[in-house]
């Protein structure tokens, strides 16, 4: 039985930990204030930039694999075409749960994610309105 997206948003904010791949260091950005929604919330999150050593204080790591723990939950701002291998890449690392942000993801991508068993939050609402985000 397919879960409604509510149920899906609700198993994703379970999780103990995140990371948020397409993180900025740029505050303008959607990649960054992503990163600083989850800080304002107290969760544990984890920067994934191969360019930047760090974002908003934390240290930040290339890839999903070179993370130091397992993250159940991953918010995904790439662009389309670079999602599909963040989420082979996130079946791969062990994620469960990956929220495509709006304008990150593809059809393609999402059938991607959804055969390799992840839980897919797509074409739907932002993590900055359901969690509330301020500047």
């Amino acid at each position: 039985m397919a879960s409604t997206v509510e149920q899906k948003i609700g198993s994703f904010l379970a999780s103990n930990s995140f990371a948020v791949v397409g993180a900025s260091i740029d505050r303008t950005k959607y990649g960054n204030k992503v990163l600083r929604c989850y800080q304002q919330h107290g969760k544990t999150v984890y920067p994934i930039n191969a360019r930047a050593a760090e974002v908003e204080g934390l240290k930040a790591y290339p890839t999903l694999a070179a993370l130091p723990v397992k993250v159940q939950a991953i918010s995904v701002i790439t662009p389309p075409a670079i999602t599909e291998q963040v989420v082979r890449d996130a079946a791969a690392a062990g994620v469960t749960h990956v929220w495509m942000q709006p304008g990150a993801e593809s059809d393609q991508a999402i059938r991607t994610a959804e055969s390799l068993g992840l839980s897919v939050i797509a074409k739907g609402p932002c993590l900055l309105v359901i969690l509330g985000y301020h500047e």
